[in-house]
């Protein structure tokens, strides 16, 4: 398990969140809401702070002021850090603490709606992260690998940081001794889904499929299906140790772009790599994926807080030109049934409704 797992979040006025204040798994923790309710919002806020915290950052004031604005506008990419803070009439400020167990003191900072790239730190944990934090966005990167990293070294680019971060991550050489051992030990059920291995040569991946065709060659990346891609990234990733019994995975929209026999799949492996010690977050507006993560977790017998978080983000009003006048909270429960509402399932069973009626 990841040495210090994020158990709270608690956020005032960052993005469409006006005031949140939830609990969270240290095992799988699944973001459900809306469009515009701030789901990639969340897990690129976490994964910016714990980015912040990875590593030998120096646990100062000032160290870690400069090297929070740094992954906030590296991750979200506004034109000026203060248009991250929640738009309202006047000024505001934002504010975001991070809580991770075994640490005594959270991470608490904000920042102004109108600063640059100030940002006021109000408490400082006392001890750094050494799990990796590890982002995917919807899109697969194995296919955009070559070339990558060094794109982001030498041009502008408008690709948000956490391409880069992971490509990096994705190049790293995989485990031997008893670590990879212990890694392929891992991997024997997920590879089992895409019935082949990963393999980099010459900074290009591919996939070796054992029923690929003349008896089993690989294939390049690119040349697979988008599914294979995603699982082949978490293969690449258990397989050079980040995540490993331990790390930090955010998964923004696993299943975007693939059928339900892939996304079931990807349920499968997310679980798997909770159970292994990675701490997951994913977040999702499938009802297909809510329903495979129940049934996938429904045999588990977990003590409360060991148990997976669902966090529903919910608006209270309608947005209102540039502004909100709500804002939007959350709610963490064990059981998606206890949720308040759940945009996707709503939108289903209406469109049942209605086809019902043909």
């Amino acid at each position: 398990m990841a040495q210090h797992p994020i158990v709270g979040l608690q956020v005032k006025g960052f993005g469409p969140l006006e005031s949140i204040d939830i609990p969270l798994s240290p095992t799988l923790n699944i973001v459900t809401g809306g469009n515009a309710t701030g789901k990639s919002q969340v897990l690129k806020l976490l994964y910016a702070s714990t980015r912040s915290l990875n590593g030998d950052t120096a646990l100062t004031k000032s160290a870690l002021s400069s090297g929070i604005a740094e992954a906030l506008t590296g991750v979200f990419r506004p034109d000026q850090l203060g248009r991250l803070a929640r738009r309202v009439q006047g000024r505001s400020r934002a504010q975001v603490g991070v809580k991770y167990k075994g640490i005594s003191d959270p991470l608490v900072f904000n920042f102004a709606s109108n600063a640059q790239s100030e940002v006021r730190v109000d408490s400082i944990p006392s001890e750094n992260l050494s799990d990796t934090p590890v982002f995917f966005p919807s899109r697969e990167l194995l296919s955009l690998y070559p070339g990558l990293v060094s794109l982001f070294e030498t041009r502008e680019v408008e690709f948000d940081e956490t391409w880069r971060d992971t490509a990096s991550l994705l190049g790293r050489p995989a485990l031997r001794g008893p670590r990879g051992e212990a890694a392929n030990h891992l991997l024997e059920p997920i590879l089992e889904e895409i019935e082949g291995t990963v393999v980099e040569e010459n900074g290009r991946f591919y996939v070796r499929l054992r029923d690929g065709g003349a008896g089993g060659g690989k294939i390049e990346a690119h040349l697979v299906s988008e599914g294979f891609r995603k699982l082949a990234m978490v293969i690449r990733l258990v397989s050079n140790g980040v995540l490993l019994e331990g790390g930090y995975l955010f998964w923004d929209e696993p299943e975007a772009n693939l059928n339900p026999t892939t996304q079931r799949a990807i349920a499968r492996v997310i679980v798997a790599l909770a159970n292994s010690g990675t701490q997951v977050f994913v977040a999702t507006h499938s009802v297909f994926m809510l329903r495979e993560f129940q049934l996938l977790l429904a045999d588990q017998s977990l003590d409360e807080r060991s148990q997976p978080r669902y966090i529903g983000l919910f608006r209270e009003s309608q947005p209102q030109g540039d502004s909100f006048a709500g804002g939007v909270r959350a709610e963490s429960v064990l059981d998606p049934a206890d949720l308040s509402s759940i945009a996707a399932l709503e939108a289903e069973s209406s469109q049942s409704l209605r086809y019902l009626e043909i």
